[in-house]
């Protein structure tokens, strides 16, 4: 029986969404048996070779590289600290500042539902929804933070 393609790029852990699976499939990044494959809908044998041509970015969303790259540039270490992400969205910033130590992330965002479930059910996220940074005071804030890192958009701080 053929599956969709995007269905077995996660399945297999190549991708962790089909959001994410789709957009690596349509960018040419996933081939099938050594053939390229665009279509995200195309049936696939269950039995067939599926890998990614580049690997993927391992953070939860494309914020995380340009977060990783910042702390690389400026020699910024998490360990051991406290954070708060204004403007998380899926959470790739706090992402990488999980995975490079840090003891606790406040991931704050306007919206609602956005954050990753692995994040969001991660014991050191706290996760604040319904927030608009503009009004933030440090009460809205459980406990103090070492560290701020900013992605926003949209509206003018």
């Amino acid at each position: 029986m053929k599956q969709r393609l995007d269905v077995l790029v996660v399945e297999r852990g190549l991708a962790p969404s089909r959001d994410r699976a789709r957009a690596l499939v349509i960018a040419g990044q996933v081939a099938v048996n050594g053939q390229v494959v665009s279509k995200a809908g195309t049936g696939i044998a269950a039995d067939a070779t599926i890998v990614l041509l580049q690997p993927d970015h391992p953070y939860v969303g494309r914020g995380g590289l340009k977060l990783a790259h910042a702390l690389d540039t400026f020699k910024i270490v998490v360990e051991g600290r406290e954070a708060l992400d204004i403007g998380a969205s899926t959470g790739g910033f706090t992402d990488v500042l999980l995975r490079r130590g840090a003891l606790r992330v406040v991931a704050l965002d306007v919206g609602h539902g956005q954050l990753d479930w692995r994040l969001r059910n991660d014991p050191r996220v706290v996760v604040i929804e319904g927030q608009n940074a503009r009004y933030l005071e440090s009460s809205h804030v459980p406990g103090p933070v070492d560290l701020v890192v900013i992605d926003v958009s949209f509206i003018s701080l």
